[in-house]
């Protein structure tokens, strides 16, 4: 039976809600943490001793040798090593992690507590906190954020057996779901976060094992198993928030075992105050009370939760099969940006923006598959394309048993879900939101005998390398972690000269992304020796980059209604300003704000932090009265 990923969930659980205990008490520091684990591991001896559970399983080498002999495992295993690689070669550089989910979480560390940071980029307040929560005592522990991927990984890896599991139990048969175990983790989205800090991996996995323990729990009548689902799904809503949605079809899956929660009541209980702490709950509470809006939309302003529903329908399905049947290389982005523009009527172009972002609306598509897009991508879509359409028009005579009646009502519920997200939410990437939630939508497509013939014919095996190896490529390619000497080989090839458009662009492309764990190198060179306290003005930046060596320094954001008192009675000496954020995202003029401030412009930065953005002005102010 799958014990790790049970010692996982219940782990996190612990950890969710471990950092907001010790934040109540202001203790989110080393000692806090010392004393959380060594209570902890009592309990856990304590449990084991009382409940006469049987030790932890062993690792049988000779098993995973076998297993790793046949072509798809081992492919699995090819791309789990290189992204493993990928991950501790390069230091984070997702944008969202830089921006907001690295930087709140060294914000509470500082503070010694979660704290409602002073900013005005909300979303280091207003996201859900299950991922950053677990990385809170690695940030403390080991003073860096490169060993950060190493969640995903084990997520990645933890993933084919909750696939086999999820798809056998919704009545797929055992050797179709034995393939498609290692095909659907095949997916750009996955590959690709593997080895990243995204947390729409380990989101996708916490679903799975909700769903997974559930259905196994309400078959086998287990309360352990139920428990562990329970968890799980309290904690996929606060890795993301999304995945509120999927709570609907778990609740139907988890329906038939509630009379066995309710046998141990106690239990029961406790287990549901540990996942109420390690749900999005908390964080829905602390913006009902700062913002009065329990998701935070509000001061985000974020295009999420209104409009309209067509036109929502419209943007995210287009956008989804765009995005999944895209190659891996597609460097005709410029004739795809033209072809939609004609393609669409203009009125209805301004009727999708008003409703989505403007990526979305106009179904972007990239020149190489990126973490921050990619769902299930080229191979593994076309392959189940293959697979629907020849049971479609050849399948019939191949059905297999009928449905039982909770497998329907969950499979029925989960496109019930999705249909609610597509038509409700109005970000960029949807093919990377629906990562949890693929393995449970197709199940309609794989289940029965006919897919199950297919994995015998000659073709079969040959389609499904050419999936693992379009995987390979993306990854390898990958600009935030490039497996190849891209810089080298494209400047070997002339793409610093602006003529050569496709390779400038790639050159481009490999070289901000390589430097972005980096953004702020030329400021911290400038910075006065010793200074431990840095203002900060900017909006949707890589801010953790300058927290750079954790504990070093640590970054209080101003906001630009604070008075010259307020910035220095927060003992603010030195603040990195972004110009460009003054003036577009705040209406604030630069030297008008220097005035009202009193403060003294020390050094200009020129910086390329975004590929796709221009250069941007940002200034280094000293607010010595001197």
């Amino acid at each position: 039976m799958p014990s790790v990923i049970i010692i996982c969930i219940w782990l996190c659980a612990y950890l969710n809600c471990a950092g907001w205990i010790l934040s109540a008490i202001h203790q989110l520091n080393k000692t806090g943490y010392i004393f959380t684990f060594v209570i902890g591991l009592g309990a856990l001896w304590w449990w084991r001793k009382t409940n006469h559970t049987p030790p932890f399983p062993k690792f049988h080498l000779p098993k995973y040798q076998r297993r790793f002999k046949k072509l798809f495992p081992l492919s699995f295993l090819v791309l789990a090593v290189l992204a493993g690689i990928g991950g501790a070669l390069y230091a984070p550089a997702n944008f969202d992690t830089l921006a907001y989910r690295t930087p709140r979480v060294l914000h509470w560390l500082a503070a010694g507590q979660w704290e409602w940071i002073h900013t005005e980029f909300h979303r280091l307040n207003t996201r859900s906190a299950g991922f950053e929560w677990l990385t809170a005592p690695l940030f403390l522990f080991t003073g860096t954020d490169r060993l950060e991927f190493l969640l995903n990984l084990l997520a990645f890896a933890l993933l084919p057996g909750r696939v086999f599991a999820v798809l056998t139990l919704l009545g797929v048969r055992s050797r179709t779901a034995w393939h498609w175990m290692w095909l659907f983790p095949a997916g750009y989205g996955y590959v690709l976060q593997a080895g990243s800090v995204v947390n729409d991996l380990f989101g996708s996995l916490l679903a799975l094992a909700a769903f997974e323990f559930a259905l196994r729990g309400s078959r086998g009548k287990n309360l352990g198993w139920l428990l562990t689902s329970a968890l799980a799904a309290s904690l996929m809503t606060a890795v993301k928030t999304f995945n509120l949605v999927l709570l609907l079809p778990w609740f139907i899956a988890i329906l038939p075992g509630i009379i066995i929660l309710l046998r141990r009541p106690v239990l029961t209980f406790a287990v549901a105050v540990l996942g109420v702490g390690a749900s999005m709950l908390p964080t829905a509470f602390l913006n009902a009370h700062y913002c009065h809006d329990w998701t935070g939309a509000t001061l985000e302003q974020t295009p999420v939760g209104g409009g309209r529903e067509f036109l929502r329908f419209v943007g995210n399905t287009g956008s989804i099969a765009v995005s999944n049947f895209q190659p891996p290389v597609f460097p005709f982005v410029k004739q795809w940006d033209d072809f939609v523009k004609r393609a669409i009527p203009e009125d209805f172009a301004i009727k999708l923006r008003s409703n989505m972002e403007g990526g979305l609306a106009r179904f972007q598509v990239m020149e190489v598959q990126v973490e921050e897009s990619a769902g299930l991508g080229f191979g593994v879509s076309l392959l189940l394309l293959v697979v629907a359409l020849g049971k479609l028009f050849f399948g019939r005579g191949h059905g297999g048993p009928p449905l039982k009646k909770i497998q329907l009502f969950v499979l029925l519920a989960m496109w019930f879900s999705f249909l609610v997200l597509i038509t409700r939410a109005g970000y960029v990437g949807p093919a990377r939101y629906l990562l949890p939630f693929y393995v449970l939508l197709l199940v309609p497509g794989l289940a029965g005998n006919y897919p199950a013939q297919l994995t015998r014919r000659r073709w079969w095996q040959p389609a499904g390398l050419l999936v693992f190896a379009s995987a390979l490529l993306v990854l390898v390619l990958s600009p935030q972690r490039p497996l190849w000497p891209a810089n080298t080989i494209l400047q070997a090839l002339g793409a610093e000269q602006p003529e050569n458009f496709l390779r400038h662009r790639a050159l481009a492309v490999y070289d901000v992304y390589g430097q972005r764990a980096k953004s702020f190198d030329a400021v911290i060179q400038k910075l006065p020796p010793g200074l431990t306290i840095l203002g900060f003005i900017g909006f949707d930046e890589p801010e953790a980059t300058l927290w750079q060596p954790f504990g070093s320094r640590r970054i209080k954001n101003i906001c630009h209604a604070d008075s010259a008192a307020d910035i220095r009675a927060r003992g603010i000496k030195y603040a990195l300003v972004s110009v460009d954020s003054l003036q577009h995202n705040l209406g604030v003029d630069f030297d008008a704000w220097l005035q009202q401030v009193r403060g003294q412009q020390v050094a200009a930065f020129p910086l390329k932090i975004r590929a796709g953005r221009p250069i941007t002005d940002w200034r280094l102010v000293n607010f010595s009265d001197n």
